[in-house]
């Protein structure tokens, strides 16, 4: 068996010797994946994209998948709480109580929306850019991925580590629907399908530069107020629920949280995105809402949270409220000097040139459901975190057959 520098001397030698080719996989197999619409959505947004029976379809992708993972003679399970929505795991390594790294990106993908300069599902070249609806977000990375355990096989190295590395093709991530059912990474881990020890989630951006190592948790709030509905000539018989948010508004504005400061995610936020009340204006409103989107950091609980918003009530005379918390999940965070982050920094140092640094999020990726389980997960991976969710869409081609390297030189460090 050889040695890890040797295996990593190996993987150098190798990307260096067919960088061409693997360039040309990594393409072609994009390609394939953008022309299929993998679109997710809200059910009840269903009817506005009449080529989808289901939400996502992401089976189409998966098609892809396993035909790769056949080909190379990887082993893999498929996994699926529904019909058309699988979750496509390949395995690489035989010694199944060693460590394992997960590396999984999702075939789900955002409306094309308006304002292509080009076909969104047709990808085309640009300044060693690949431009279409997923390249980035997230079929180009798992095209990378696919392609690094391809390499893996055909390099021999599968039979030399020591634990595991997880290729996984994920449903479900772009869209929720409201009774909040989650058919990829929330589903794979309640059921026990998968138990990795380590996570590479490459859905942040930022190039390659940053490593998510904390992301801030996420509630949404709906504060009701009820007044008394009257004649808009007679204000004085009714009581105005829209006057009353408005004074409710006014003090959480003003109120701070109670928390301490986390060293990556610094300080909570408070969001109000919504305002509702009022049926005409000749009607005094009965009743008024707003909805609040608040980034918690670790430390802070749905109940203190709660208590904070009702103490803001409390503050208003003659107030009548009611606070319901639609949603909510936890912030986490992990040591930005774990062995993951510093074999992802020393390997960057030699690969690209630079070594990434650890940051926080406000927003959320699949590393947050594998971090509450247990499982040590950042965020990084090739992209511009500007090129989300937008038109014309691109990733770097250098990019993704970077990150196929690195990918494999990881696996080597941890699972060795």
């Amino acid at each position: 068996m050889s040695s890890i520098t040797e295996r990593k001397a190996l993987i150098r030698n190798y990307f260096k010797e067919n960088k061409n080719q693997i360039r040309k996989r990594i393409i072609s197999l994009t390609t394939e994946m953008v022309k299929e619409k993998t679109v997710n959505v809200v059910s009840e947004k269903l009817p506005e994209f009449p080529y989808l029976k289901i939400r996502g379809e992401e089976y189409r992708v998966a098609e892809i998948v396993k035909r790769e993972l056949d080909k190379s003679g990887i082993p893999f399970n498929e996994f699926s709480r529904m019909k058309g929505r699988p979750n496509v795991i390949g395995t690489l390594g035989k010694n199944k109580s060693g460590k394992r790294l997960l590396m999984p990106a999702h075939m789900d993908i955002v409306p094309a929306g308006e304002g292509w300069d080009s076909d969104p599902f047709e990808v085309y070249e640009k300044d060693d850019m690949l431009i279409g609806r997923g390249t980035l977000d997230n079929k180009g990375p798992l095209a990378s991925i696919l392609v690094a355990g391809q390499l893996m096989k055909e390099m021999g190295l599968d039979d030399e580590i020591e634990g595991q590395l997880q290729l996984a093709a994920l449903s479900d991530e772009e869209a929720e629907d409201p009774d909040g059912i989650d058919y990829g990474i929330g589903f794979l881990m309640e059921e026990k399908h998968i138990n990795p020890n380590y996570a590479i989630i490459p859905d942040i951006g930022g190039f390659m530069k940053e490593i998510d190592v904390a992301e801030k948790g996420r509630t949404v709030i709906k504060i009701t107020a009820f007044g008394k509905q009257a004649h808009g000539s007679t204000p004085e018989k009714g009581i105005n629920a829209v006057f009353m948010m408005a004074r409710l508004v006014n003090e959480i504005e003003q109120m701070e949280f109670e928390y301490e400061e986390h060293p990556v995610l610094k300080a909570p936020s408070l969001n109000l995105g919504e305002m509702h009340g009022g049926a005409a204006p000749n009607i005094v409103p009965g009743k008024s809402y707003i909805y609040l989107d608040i980034r918690t950091v670790p430390g802070q609980t749905k109940e203190k949270v709660i208590a904070q918003l009702q103490a803001c009530c409390d503050k208003v005379e003659n107030g009548n409220f009611e606070i319901d918390c639609m949603s909510w999940n936890d912030p986490h965070g992990i040591d930005p000097d774990n062995v993951l982050v510093k074999a992802i920094q020393e390997n960057s140092k030699e690969v690209l040139g630079f070594e990434p640094v650890p940051f926080g999020m406000g927003g959320g990726t699949y590393a947050k459901t594998l971090n509450l389980n247990n499982v040590i997960a950042v965020g990084w991976g090739p992209g511009d975190e500007d090129a989300f969710h937008v038109e014309n869409e691109y990733v770097s081609i250098k990019e993704l057959v970077d990150f196929a390297e690195m990918t494999l030189l990881v696996a080597v460090d941890l699972l060795s």
